[in-house]
């Protein structure tokens, strides 16, 4: 069992920056792709980005491309997301996940682990 717990919202104005980070316990860390989603009142919970546990590849959606980074410390048993120039419309709660498989890709159903989420609000 994996335990996630993230922290770094809060409230920034657009084009600001903010750094969140998930700090994960219980079993290895650095055997799990770590994924961030995020969900927005009345929408679905969304893709983000994620980074495998195998090379630390990457992905991304498109929505975020060339502003988020992800990034672990397998040492830290941490996962960061850095947002830069962020817009309105990344407002959303954010979730940390975890999975097993080394690309899980953007499914939420792949991802076994969750943790209860961080609030992200981007004022215009």
């Amino acid at each position: 069992q994996v335990q996630l717990v993230e922290s770094g919202g809060g409230l920034v104005q657009t084009g600001g920056s903010l750094r969140l980070s998930c700090a994960a316990s219980g079993r290895t860390f650095s055997r799990y792709t770590m994924g961030w989603f995020r969900q927005a009142p009345g929408k679905e919970r969304e893709f983000v980005t994620f980074i495998r546990w195998s090379d630390s590849g990457t992905e991304y959606a498109d929505s975020v491309k060339d502003r988020f980074i992800i990034s672990r410390d397998n040492a830290k048993s941490t996962v960061y997301l850095q947002m830069n120039s962020l817009k309105p419309e990344d407002t959303a709660v954010y979730y940390c996940a975890a999975a097993m498989l080394i690309s899980p890709g953007r499914r939420w159903s792949q991802y076994e682990h969750w943790g209860q989420g961080t609030q992200v609000t981007v004022s215009s």
